[in-house]
């Protein structure tokens, strides 16, 4: 029995070591003489903001990334996937205010709104260019994060020398809704009655309150990445494809995996986030910009609908703007599509790079 009770406890150390595995939380280095690999906490008068600097050639561009979520730390998908940003940007991923390496216990979700978002998105924006000695920045949004990105640069376009939105949110209940009814569609056509049925079960159109019910459930989540259509085509579960990863992950502590979790449970709740889902129109809210607009978007992308992000292509006035379309990406193109992804990047920094000043 001592032995059979040893092996046991064991094998149980064995199973929580391989699966959260202790790490000082040092970043992998990137390869270069000029590369960045930096992991810092920039300042704030409340804290702190967590910030992840990467790039391959510190001479690059800079961009700030404005994550997806709010909660889940952007650069997951930087680790998980790669993309062609740290070629062509110094980029920066930074957690939100309560999430991630930003999580601090005493902020409530209350206190997350809009308005602190993007004042956040300005401080970062200012540090950046303050430290890298630039007027103006590149900026991208990815989906929660189009719509922090496109609401700043639409109150301070003079800080910006584009705006890239990958998987542009537009009408999140309106973009819900076609989601809805397409997966009930495969499912019924799949065969797969068990989760026709579930969806048969809902009425998304109901009330506001059965619409943020099934927005947080696992039946979308579930749906979504069983059919290919959620955070990337190969992504089937979100429990296999970013909750088991971020455990492993050893870009972060123990402790910062836990806050990982804690801020995203967090920011379910907080008022940013169902700003972005229940009250924001990008066609109404947002008709014009003072700067170029450029859209990646996925064939496949229905966590924000693919047929709205076109939509707003097409009615969004601004300087330059193009949409690139993504044919076997689902939410994440840059990270799913690398070889066109940086040629489409490549492009954008073409036409937006200022020239260098003339002696």
């Amino acid at each position: 029995m001592l032995v059979a009770l040893l092996l046991i406890v064991f094998l149980f150390g064995l199973a929580v070591f391989v699966m959260f595995p202790p790490s000082s939380g040092t970043l992998p280095k990137m390869q270069g003489e000029e590369a960045v690999s930096e992991k810092t906490t920039v300042k704030l008068a409340a804290g702190g903001l967590g910030t992840i600097i990467l790039s391959k050639n510190a001479g690059n561009p800079v961009l700030l990334v404005c994550g997806g979520g709010p909660g889940i730390p952007q650069y997951l998908m930087e680790s998980m996937y790669g993309s062609p940003l740290t070629d062509v940007f110094t980029v920066c991923y930074w957690d939100y205010r309560g999430t991630g390496l930003s999580y601090k216990d005493d902020i409530s979700a209350e206190s997350m709104t809009t308005r602190k978002f993007i004042d956040d998105t300005l401080h970062m924006t200012d540090y950046l260019a303050n430290r890298f000695k630039t007027d103006r920045i590149y900026i991208m949004g990815h989906s929660f994060g189009t719509y922090i990105a496109l609401k700043t640069v639409q109150r301070h376009p003079e800080k910006y020398l584009c705006y890239i939105a990958m998987a542009q949110i537009v009408n999140q209940a309106e973009s819900e809704k076609i989601a809805f009814d397409y997966m009930k569609s495969e499912y019924e056509k799949n065969g797969n009655t068990k989760m026709f049925l579930e969806f048969s079960k809902r009425d998304i159109s109901a009330s506001q309150e059965a619409y943020i019910e099934y927005c947080s459930s696992g039946l979308r989540d579930k749906a979504m990445h069983e059919l290919g259509v959620g955070t990337a085509r190969d992504m089937h579960s979100v429990i296999r494809g970013i909750f088991l990863p971020s455990l492993r992950n050893r870009a972060y502590t123990q402790a910062e995996r836990v806050h990982i979790w804690k801020g995203k449970i967090k920011s379910n709740k907080c008022p940013v986030s169902r700003d972005s889902r229940t009250s924001f129109n990008a066609i109404q809210d947002v008709p014009s910009l003072d700067i170029p607009i450029y859209f990646l978007t996925g064939k496949y992308d229905y966590t924000c609908c693919a047929s709205l992000q076109e939509q707003y292509y097409e009615a969004v006035q601004a300087p330059d703007k193009a949409l690139y379309f993504f044919e076997e990406s689902a939410h994440s193109p840059l990270y799913e599509e690398h070889d066109k992804g940086r040629q489409v990047l490549e492009e954008i920094v073409r036409k937006t790079r200022p020239l260098p000043e003339q002696n």
